[in-house]
């Protein structure tokens, strides 16, 4: 009697299922789109980028890394740890980061998964060292206010390296 009612019960469940009809998409088959507000990988701008490392700062997986090269600042980010959170995306004040809609991130290489973005950063006309902007997310001041901007933040000038006119001091 029991097995009849177990019988019974898969039976009804089985005519269920099979009157929902398909529910399932042939996605390897043929391609799906994502839905709308889908967050894929992130991918940058280099010419927005102002180097100030908001992203770097927000990513949890620690998948951006920056080199210092001179005027040069090189950001690496290996997307094979990106969980696809966009908080990079949230914090980038220039909306150099934005998230794409592509989700397939299958390769037989790992190096495929490395993006590499070189952003020029402002130098100091007298030690030629790249300097920081006030707060990690403002923006350089435009080029007429570059002299104040170099005594405020250049920490040769401030501790009497250089001389008003020219160069090193002796």
């Amino acid at each position: 009697m029991l097995g009849l009612r177990l019988l019974r019960g898969k039976l009804k469940e089985a005519r269920i299922c099979l009157a929902a009809g398909r529910v399932t998409l042939p996605y390897p088959f043929a391609p799906a789109d994502p839905a709308p507000g889908f967050r894929g990988l992130p991918q940058v701008e280099a010419g927005k980028c102002i180097g100030c490392g908001g992203c770097l700062s927000a990513c949890t997986p620690n998948l951006i890394s920056v080199e210092d090269l001179g005027p040069i600042a090189r950001f690496t980010w290996n997307l094979a740890r990106c969980t696809y959170c966009g908080r990079c995306a949230e914090v980038c004040p220039e909306e150099a980061v934005t998230m794409s809609q592509e989700f397939e991130t299958a390769t037989p290489s790992i190096g495929d998964l490395e993006m590499t973005v070189e952003v020029f950063m402002a130098s100091c006309n007298r030690c030629g060292r790249c300097y920081r902007t006030q707060t990690p997310i403002d923006p350089p001041h435009p080029r007429q206010y570059h002299e104040e901007r170099v005594k405020a933040l250049c920490d040769r000038w401030q501790d009497g390296h250089y001389e008003k006119r020219g160069g090193p001091g002796l």
